[in-house]
Parts: structure tokens; C-alpha cells; sequence
């Protein structure tokens, strides 16, 4: 039995940079846990092959979320990374942070240290901004660079034109001093090639003595002696593999993600008793809020027609998509080195809210049915939008004690009233965009959900009908006072009564921030670390307000 100072479950953008920053000291040994394979597919680092690796198997673990009644009866896709990198291996790219207020109302809910001021120091120290930048808010020798997309074509010029018509103003940098506006995204990808967690993180560590990196590691329980955990269960190779116990003589840290983290709590007796029960696990440690506390962004999404122009469509078909390839061989742009998304739009459900409540996406491609791993077979562009900060509340429960069983994932999405009237809000103003004056030489018409789609019925209807995730699952080992039953780690991430448990993911989120996950999740890390280290924590911004 191998024994480790500090056993890392997950390899994800938390389990890298914690890999990293723990090893920095010499005098301590880490384990990192695995389930997937090494990041060796090709698709994982070309931006474009995000459209393969959201299907693929080998490196995703390809979960569903529960049907529900606003998704129209629909299982929906969950996307989760299932290789060195985690998600941030199979991901769209992007960076944001999201607001100052998103913070702040962490640290408002009583977790010490969780404020923007707080935070902002270790969302500096991961990255190297690349661009415009405000030295008071970015950072410049992280180990990820932070670049601009480069990309430059008729269509997205002319959308941000009709943007700024409508008032709502350009924005240089909206990891800066305000998120609101419309501008090009910001993404980790440098020189047309995909810098995951794992490439940024883990592969430099990696060449240090007391680091050991396992993959094809599927944990299978949490080793407890008493109250305190000392260990992990996993089996070598998977499914049917050899059972290995690793021990930890100081911390197990669990970064399996929003999913997978309260899965192996539960499969380890760790969570609702009830649960546990009917699943005939042994009740160790009873928790009430593990697995609960999930939330997602939901986005349904307005596809055109496009005349006038090319769209990524026609240029990823035939001689083109020859073309492209033969682009980014020799010089790294080109279809292949963009992003899902390529621009954003920050802005109010409301004149009368107080803040930017809703994310807007566009980019020159349609997808057949909404499904992002298919394009269309005709010119396109495509504008999602959601709510920032959804009120839906769901949960991830384990199906059965069988750890190779996915677990039960239900969102719940648009479940709760403010949700659906902020969506149709983003809906309707999605729509005013796709029909500003700049952009109508290049519209030919609305393809989905269609012109006759008017009332607000019919909105909701489509949102029903082709609404879905856009993969920021957090929440399920909710950070938050003792006063709270639906706290899982204290503000240091400690597992609430146990000893020697920490959880660093994107499931420890209090509240959804504005904004996509994983530069946050890169925040949580980069601040754990410190805790774990018995570190004092980076000195606090001092900003005005």
C-alpha cells in the first residue's frame, strides 16, 4: 500500500493546479487519482476539435441530465472531461470571470475570504494576459495565457456593429473593471493550440520527484478511519481492474467536479442518509447537503440564415475544410484554431436591474438541432442567451452503490419562475440583434425557432423544444456557514465534521458566478492551495468602488 502526503482525486483544471502548486514544496508527496486517460488525443488540443471530444468516450464521460418539464421531456448531454485536464481538455476555451458582486455575495453569505478583493489576487496569479489589459485587475506571468480571439470575418464585425446601434457599448476587457458590453471572447489558447489545466499545470509539475500522476485511476470509495479520511480506493484500469488502496497521511482532496465529487462522497457513506440507505450503503458520515445545491445555465438559441457571406458551415464542407486544414497546418488560424463562441454580450433582462443578469453568444455556424458536435448543411449563425445567476435549484444523487454507474443528474431547469421570465427576456433581445440594421445585409431569415414564433408561449415552447445546457454544473458540495443544512465545506473547503477532506471543484460554489466555470474553478484552486500549505492568503485588492 502506497502512502502519499496529499491523494488529488481528478486531474481536472482544480486537481492540476493543485497538483502543482503542492508539489512546489520539495518536502511533501502527492498522488493524483485519474479515471481517464493521459490528454494524448489529437481533438484535445486543436480549439475546433471541441466538436469530437464532446461525443467521444475516451476522454468524456458523456452524462445525462434527468428529463425534466422544461426541457420538454429531454435528457440533455453533460459534458464532463474524463482525462488529464478534465473539462478544461474538452471545453470551449473561453476565460471569464464573471462580476465583482458575484464574489462579494459569496463572502455576504458568511465564507470568509471569498470576497472579489479577496479572490481577484489568485484569478491574477494563473494567468498571463496577452492584450489590452488593466494591471490592477489582470495578470501577466500565470502559467495559462489569456489571448483575444484573433479571428476577423464579415458576420461578427457586423453583429457587434448592430450591438453597439442598440446601445449597448464595446467592451475591451470583461475580466476587467466591468463585464457589461459586447466584444470578441477571451480564451486560453495560445499560437492556435489549446492550453488546458493539464498543459499549463500538471505536465511542468510532472517532471518533479514527488509527484505521481495515475491514470486510468477510477476511485471507487474514500478510505475513513473514524471521522478522519486516510486513504482511497480505486481500481487500476477501470471496470473489472485491480483494487489499489492509496493512503494520504495528511489530505484526501476531492476534484472530480460538480458531478463526481458528491457521487464518491455518497458511494463512500458520506451524505444524506436517506439515500444512502435505499441505496444500501453503509451511513459513515450523514451530510444532508452533499449532491444538492446544483445549478446550470440553460440556453436555448435563435440559427439564421445567412446570405452575402460565408459561414463556418460551407468552409468546414469539402475543398474548403481541405483548405482550412492545410491553414492551420502552416500557420495556425483558421477554422480549426476558433471556438465555439466568438463574441459575447453582457447586459440587463431590465433597465431596473441592478445588474448585467444576461449572457449572450454568437458566432457565424449554426449546429443541426442545436447539437454542438453537428454543423449545418446551410449557411448560419447562430445567438444563445441565458440567465447569469439561475434561482433553479437541482441535484446529483449516485443511481446505485455501483461507482461505474452514472449518477442521477436533474438540473431542474427554468424550474423557477424568475428564470423563465429572465430567459424570455434574453430571447427576445437575441432576436432584436439578430435583426439590427447592420446585420441585415448578411440575414436572410430565421431558421429556428421561426417568424412565427411571437408570443411569449412560443418562445418558451422553443426553449422547451431545442434549450440546453451550456456545461456550468456547480454547486453540489455547497460552501457555506455551519448555520447553513445544506453546507458541505466550511470557507477553508473542509468536509464538514470529518478530518483530512477537503473538496476543491466548482461543486464547492456557493452561488453560480456570471459567467462560464472553469476560471473560477482555476481561483478555487490557486486559493486552496494556499489553505493546504498553511500559506497566508494573497493580500487583498483594494479597489474603488
Amino acid at each position: 500500500m502506497d502512502s502519499f502526503d496529499y491523494v488529488i482525486v481528478g486531474a481536472g483544471s482544480a486537481g492540476s493546479v493543485l497538483a502543482s502548486r503542492l508539489s512546489e514544496d520539495p518536502n511533501v508527496s502527492v498522488c493524483v487519482l485519474e479515471a481517464g486517460p493521459r490528454d494524448w488525443h489529437p481533438f484535445i488540443h486543436i480549439p475546433a476539435g471541441f466538436m469530437y471530444t464532446l461525443v467521444d468516450p475516451k476522454v468524456n464521460w458523456l452524462y445525462k441530465s434527468e428529463p425534466s418539464e422544461w426541457t420538454g421531456g429531454r435528457a440533455i448531454s453533460a459534458p464532463r472531461g474524463k482525462t488529464l485536464g478534465g473539462s478544461s481538455s474538452i471545453n470551449g476555451h473561453i476565460y471569464n470571470r464573471g462580476q465583482r458582486l458575484d464574489f462579494d455575495g459569496w463572502a455576504q453569505r458568511g465564507n470568509r475570504g471569498w470576497g472579489y478583493a479577496d479572490v481577484l489576487p489568485y484569478f491574477r496569479r494563473s494567468e498571463r494576459r496577452m492584450g489590452e489589459s488593466d494591471a490592477a485587475f489582470r495578470g501577466s506571468d500565470g502559467n495559462l495565457p489569456i489571448t483575444d480571439l484573433e479571428w476577423r470575418d464579415p458576420l461578427c464585425e457586423a453583429f457587434i456593429e448592430g450591438a453597439v446601434e442598440m446601445g449597448i457599448p464595446r467592451n475591451r476587457d470583461y475580466n476587467g473593471t466591468t463585464q457589461a458590453g459586447v466584444s470578441y471572447v477571451q480564451r486560453i489558447v495560445n499560437n492556435g493550440r489549446r492550453v488546458s489545466a493539464a498543459r499549463g499545470f500538471l505536465h511542468p509539475a510532472m517532471k518533479r520527484r514527488n509527484l505521481t500522476v495515475r491514470t486510468n485511476a477510477h476511485a471507487t470509495s474514500i478510505v475513513l478511519d473514524g471521522k478522519r479520511a486516510v486513504g482511497v480506493r480505486y481500481l487500476k484500469g477501470g471496470r473489472g481492474g485491480s483494487p489499489v488502496e492509496v493512503r494520504a497521511n495528511k489530505e484526501v482532496i476531492l476534484s472530480g467536479g460538480t458531478v463526481n465529487s458528491p457521487q464518491l462522497l455518497q458511494l463512500s457513506g458520506i451524505g444524506p442518509a436517506p439515500l444512502l440507505r435505499s441505496l444500501g450503503i453503509d451511513v459513515k458520515h450523514e451530510l444532508a447537503g452533499v449532491g444538492e445545491n446544483l445549478r446550470d445555465h440553460y440556453a436555448p438559441r435563435f440559427v439564421a440564415r445567412v446570405k452575402n457571406a460565408i459561414s463556418i458551415n460551407e468552409r468546414s464542407k469539402g475543398l474548403r475544410l481541405v483548405g482550412e486544414v492545410l491553414k492551420y497546418a502552416a500557420t495556425r488560424r483558421g477554422i480549426l484554431s476558433l471556438n465555439p463562441t466568438l463574441i459575447y454580450v453582457f447586459w440587463k433582462s431590465d433597465e431596473r436591474v441592478d445588474n448585467y443578469d444576461l449572457q449572450l453568444t454568437f458566432t457565424p455556424a449554426s449546429y443541426k438541432e442545436g447539437v454542438q458536435s453537428t454543423l449545418d448543411d446551410f449557411p448560419g449563425m447562430t445567438i444563445a442567451s441565458w440567465q447569469q445567476r439561475p434561482d433553479s435549484i437541482g441535484h446529483v444523487r449516485a443511481r446505485s452503490a455501483d461507482p461505474f454507474e452514472h449518477p442521477i443528474i436533474q438540473p431542474n431547469y427554468l424550474g423557477a419562475e424568475s428564470d423563465r421570465q429572465v430567459l424570455l427576456a434574453g430571447m427576445k433581445l437575441a432576436r432584436r440583434l439578430l435583426g439590427s440594421r447592420a446585420l441585415s445585409k448578411y440575414y436572410d431569415r430565421e431558421e429556428f425557432p421561426g417568424s412565427q414564433a411571437q408570443s411569449d408561449e412560443d418562445l418558451m415552447a422553443a426553449a422547451k423544444e431545442r434549450g440546453t445546457t451550456t456545461f456550468h454544473l456547480m454547486g453540489t458540495c455547497r460552501m457555506a456557514p455551519d448555520s447553513d443544512p445544506t453546507a458541505v465545506v466550511d470557507d477553508q473547503l473542509r468536509v464538514r465534521g470529518l478530518d483530512g477532506l477537503r473538496v476543491v471543484d466548482a461543486s464547492i460554489m456557493p452561488t453560480m458566478p456570471s459567467a462560464n466555470l472553469n476560471a473560477s474553478v482555476l481561483m478555487i484552486a490557486e486559493k486552496a492551495a494556499d489553505m493546504i500549505r498553511g500559506r497566508p492568503a494573497l493580500d487583498a485588492v483594494l479597489l474603488k468602488d
